[in-house]
């Protein structure tokens, strides 16, 4: 259970951090105290087994949305410049995708996540 919900934190950084405007204001409490700032809106995450990810995948990229991902093989790396060299090592047909995150117009997203379900 770990590794998925660390798979959805590293995937979902790639939208807050090249996103502009998706991230608020950082918060404050009464107190003075300031907290980091998170999305202005919801984060949806679905389930899906290997074909419906590769699925979704494809008809991220044939929409041009570019998505954040996450292989099989990151699991092995230990720091960011290995995740990216296991990444650049295998054709993007040949990926083992274990995760996506991207973001879209409501419409175009509708359509990537088509008969996937709701993570429970």
């Amino acid at each position: 259970m770990w590794q998925k919900t660390n798979v959805t934190a590293f995937l979902v950084s790639g939208i807050a951090g090249t996103v502009p405007g998706v991230v608020g204001q950082p918060y404050r409490d009464a107190s003075g105290n300031e907290y980091l700032p998170m999305f202005v809106q919801p984060v949806l995450v679905y389930e899906a087994d290997a074909d419906a990810l590769r699925r979704a995948y494809e008809r991220a990229l044939a929409r041009s949305v570019t998505p954040a991902i996450y292989t099989r093989d990151l699991f092995e790396t230990n720091h960011d410049a290995a995740n990216r060299a296991a990444v650049a090592a295998v054709a993007a047909e040949d990926l083992d995708l274990v995760g996506l995150a991207f973001r879209g117009e409501r419409k175009t997203v509708d359509k990537i996540v088509n008969r996937l379900r709701f993570h429970p």
